[in-house]
């Protein structure tokens, strides 16, 4: 027995992904696997086609794989605009507990509840073509597509407005989050939401340069934006209130 707002949830994330796979994978085949128990359901799709992140970093000229995770994890992100909103993902991982994306040897996964939860790794599973997403979901959880739709959405407009940016993801090499190469990869795209949150989780420290490209600059250049940021260790709190601080240029 499946609570009717878990069906509902499973109707929108199931069909957004095999969607996802038909449409822009490349590949030939599909596999389809659900687990279904008293207490939950898992349901894993894995194609045989060019790799999601290959296909999002080929598509937007990005550094790599791992650079199509951040960009990923913003929402509004398509590689085929005119039949796709970009969204399904987004919302996908948020609405059910657990959610898993392996391509390529790279991992993106997203826990329910946790924001701080986006993971990026190295795996030598599935380094070849394709991609492998898995989903889980408590049968009779509480939430609903609506809840989740509109917590990232403008009680005016009813569109998606708001995003959480795992600022994290913007590391490369030996790049601590120093330079304003850094910030502008990271703010790259967020001009398309109202309301951007930096999830500063596991950020210890930034550079002055990185903030005030965020936090002065580019503020400055949108004041119709709003910006938040969340779980900033203090040095991370002090170099943003700086930023915040320094007059117009």
């Amino acid at each position: 027995e499946m609570a009717s707002n878990a069906s509902h949830i499973w109707g929108y994330v199931f069909t957004e992904m095999l969607n996802n796979a038909i449409d822009h994978s490349g590949g030939k085949q599909v596999h389809i696997n659900v687990d279904k128990t008293a207490s939950s359901t898992t349901i894993s799709i894995r194609d045989d086609g060019i790799g999601i992140f290959r296909k999002i970093q080929q598509a937007l000229g990005l550094l790599d794989g791992r650079h199509s995770v951040l960009e990923l994890a913003k929402g509004k992100l398509t590689t085929d605009p005119a039949n796709h909103t970009g969204q399904g993902i987004f919302f996908s991982s948020r609405m059910v507990d657990e959610y898993d994306i392996l391509s390529g040897g790279v991992y993106f996964g997203h826990k329910f509840g946790d924001d701080k939860d986006w993971i990026v790794e190295r795996s030598n599973e599935l380094a070849g073509p394709g991609t492998w997403i898995r989903m889980s979901l408590d049968n009779h959880t509480a939430r609903t597509t609506k809840k989740i739709f509109d917590q990232f959405s403008s009680p005016d407009t009813y569109g998606f407005t708001r995003t959480v940016v795992p600022v994290r993801l913007a590391k490369y090499g030996n790049d601590e989050l120093v330079s304003r190469s850094a910030a502008k990869r990271l703010l790259e795209r967020v001009d398309r939401f109202k309301t951007v949150v930096f999830d500063f989780a596991n950020v210890e420290s930034i550079g002055q340069a990185f903030a005030d490209e965020i936090f002065r600059v580019f503020a400055q250049r949108h004041p119709e934006m709003e910006l938040l940021e969340i779980n900033t260790a203090e040095e991370v709190r002090q170099m943003i209130a700086r930023a915040r601080s320094e007059p117009s240029s």
